[in-house]
């Protein structure tokens, strides 16, 4: 297929997660950059274009210059979606304007800073008719999508019980929060009501909640933050899941030596798995009257679960290709966009879980100052009335 022309809005020279989102996007051939509002700082945004091969004349001052200007090209030269990759608070208007002006959205998590811009921009968004996925790139790695057809399949039978943890130790010294990384992450007018919660916590949900094909409906909570931190850096929330099931959620970012120690067990009637993000190749799945199993991705009996690898068995594949797998898919959706392709389903994060993850990080943040001990968190169909993918 033609490549799927793509622009970017953050992403500047001392940004960490825009540069992982480009070579995520340009893993497998499909996606072309061309565009781009990469900083605040117009010198700053001419120097990425520069380094990027990107001409001049499509580096824009701001992304609603960008809106403008590429919408006003031929359609087959103008950018087809845009990438999202700056500071929660700028997350809203920037993919509302996208959507408005007719180009496809990817954004990075979470998709806005609090959940009533969430409410909105899934408004706009049906509106619009474009396209709108999230990055929980967790959901990319070939294992996880085995682990949630393990468990759509009935394999381990009724899900009774669900160990979801997210713990990093970079926050540990408070001598490092003037960082760039750090500021405006525990900043509440640039990260919104939550730090650990939402920058890390909300992916250890949507990971439960993925492989077990359930939602969250209650959680109860305990958050907190250290010394003079405005916003939490560690908390645990206990889950009830709407079939049932139990849980328990710990995300930490002041964890001692940890690095990006991601976790969950499921345990099933019949059977158990247990996943971790440090060691993605393999899945283990536990039974009470035979031995252990380990899965390893790549092999057969992994393919025959629908996760997608790009190399033999024994070549392992991390972040990066997790990270670009979204980014496969996404571009897949676009151009069946572009052919007005009449149904395009994916398991691509979409706006539902853009709702479902702005309600978890402020029922999260309500309960651990309330003395109530459960909190109903509202469902996509209280939120929007619509679900799944645009």
């Amino acid at each position: 297929m033609q490549k799927v022309r793509m622009g970017m809005v953050g992403g500047g020279p001392d940004a960490f997660i825009g540069a992982v989102h480009r070579m995520a996007a340009n893993l497998d051939g499909k996606i072309q950059l061309v565009c781009g509002a990469f900083s605040r700082d117009p010198a700053k945004s001419q120097q990425m274009s520069s380094q990027l091969g990107i001409d001049a004349q499509r580096c824009y001052a701001s992304y609603q210059a960008m809106f403008d200007a590429e919408a006003r090209l031929p359609a087959d030269e103008r950018m087809e979606f845009v990438a999202i990759v700056t500071p929660n608070h700028l997350h809203f208007d920037v993919a509302k304007q996208a959507l408005q002006a007719g180009f496809h959205v990817l954004c990075d998590k979470p998709a806005t800073l609090n959940l009533t811009e969430a409410q909105q921009l899934a408004e706009v968004q049906q509106q619009s008719g474009r396209l709108y996925a999230l990055t929980h790139t967790y959901t990319g790695y070939p294992m996880v999508v085995a682990a949630r057809q393990l468990v759509v399949s009935g394999q381990l039978g009724k899900i009774r019980k669900v160990v979801v943890e997210y713990h990093q130790g970079w926050l540990a010294d408070p001598s490092g929060d003037s960082g760039k990384q750090a500021a405006w992450r525990l900043d509440p007018a640039q990260a919104g009501s939550s730090c650990c919660m939402a920058d890390i916590g909300v992916h250890a949900a949507n990971l439960a909640e993925f492989i077990c094909d359930d939602h969250i409906a209650e959680l109860s909570a305990d958050i907190s933050a250290s010394g003079n931190r405005q916003l939490d850096d560690d908390g645990v929330v206990m889950l009830r899941f709407a079939g049932g099931a139990r849980g328990m959620l710990s995300a930490s970012q002041i964890a001692v030596g940890e690095e990006n120690n991601l976790r969950i067990r499921v345990y099933g009637e019949k059977a158990s798995l247990d996943w971790s993000q440090e060691s993605p190749n393999s899945l283990k799945l536990m039974y009470a009257d035979k031995p252990f199993e380990t899965l390893r991705a790549a092999t057969p009996t992994a393919a025959a679960l629908g996760g997608i690898t790009r190399t033999p068995p024994g070549h392992p594949e991390g972040y990066l290709e997790a990270f670009a797998n979204l980014y496969c898919q996404f571009a897949e959706q676009v151009f069946q966009a572009r052919q007005q392709h009449p149904d395009i389903h994916s398991l691509l994060p979409g706006i539902s879980e853009a709702l479902r993850g702005m309600a978890f990080i402020e029922t999260v943040v309500t309960a651990s100052s309330s003395q109530q001990k459960w909190h109903k968190v509202p469902n996509v169909s209280e939120l929007s009335g619509q679900g799944g993918q645009a």
